[in-house]
């Protein structure tokens, strides 16, 4: 083949496959394109959907763990107090058995 042939050669297959490629992307996203962003439109909205249930439901367990914490509380000072009266009930019955043997000795 001589040189203005092989580049004649090399320009139609260059048309024909630029015709080729340039076609096809054009049906493809004109058929596509609306599918496509509808199919994203609604993962989108399935993901914020899921995402608030989550955000939901780790609110509902914060709220349960605060209630929780609440009532803990209420109870460490219940037993505070308790303890306070026993520590207290404790000390004024040994300051008596020591007065009753006290007087016992001084009896004796």
């Amino acid at each position: 083949m001589s040189r203005p042939m092989l580049l004649v050669f090399l320009f139609i297959v260059l048309i024909i496959t630029s015709q080729f490629e340039w076609r096809q992307p054009l049906v493809v996203d004109v058929d596509t394109t609306p599918s496509v962003s509808q199919k994203q439109q609604q993962i989108s909205r399935r993901e914020e959907a899921v995402k608030e249930k989550i955000i939901l439901s780790q609110e509902k367990r914060i709220q349960r763990l605060n209630e929780l914490v609440r009532s803990l509380e209420l109870q460490l000072l219940q037993c505070k107090g308790n303890t306070k009266t026993t520590n207290d009930t404790v000390s004024h019955l040994t300051e008596h058995i020591l007065e009753l043997q006290r007087k016992q000795i001084l009896e004796d």
